[in-house]
C-alpha cells in the first residue's frame, strides 16, 4: 500500500503565497509522474500542475507564471509554490502520484487534498 500526506494548505489574501508539499510512503519502487490537481465547489476536479520523473513540467493555463511545481526524487515528494493567488484558486488541493509498486504493478494514488482558500 502507498499513502501520499500532502500538508501547507490554509488561508491567505489576494496576492499572497503558499507552499504545498505531498510526500509519498509505502511499497515504492519507483514513481512515474506526480502532479497537483484541485477541486472548488460545484465544480470539477482540473488538473494544476504535473511533472514526471525526468522533470517534465505541464501546468494548467490558469496558473501558469504564478505556481510552481517541482520534486525530491528521493524523498519521493511534489511540491507546489503558489504566488500571486486569487480568489478563484480557492479549492481543495490534491496530490496524485502514478507509483510503480515492489510488486511490480502501476497503481494511481490520491492524497486525502489540503483545503487552499484565497480571501480577496
Amino acid at each position: 500500500q502507498v499513502q501520499l500526506v500532502e500538508s501547507g494548505g490554509g488561508l491567505v489574501q489576494a496576492g499572497g503565497s503558499l507552499r504545498l508539499s505531498c510526500a509519498a510512503s509505502g511499497s515504492i519502487f519507483s514513481i512515474n509522474a506526480m502532479g497537483w490537481y484541485r477541486q472548488a465547489p460545484g465544480k470539477q476536479r482540473e488538473l494544476v500542475a504535473d511533472i514526471t520523473s525526468g522533470g517534465i513540467l505541464n501546468y494548467a493555463d490558469s496558473v501558469k507564471g504564478r505556481f510552481t511545481i517541482s520534486r525530491d526524487n528521493a524523498k519521493n515528494t511534489v511540491y507546489l509554490q503558489m504566488n500571486s493567488l486569487k480568489p478563484e484558486d480557492t479549492a481543495v488541493y490534491y496530490c496524485n502520484a502514478e507509483v510503480i509498486t515492489q510488486v511490480a504493478t502501476i497503481v494511481d494514488y490520491w492524497g486525502k487534498g489540503t483545503l487552499v482558500t484565497v480571501s480577496s
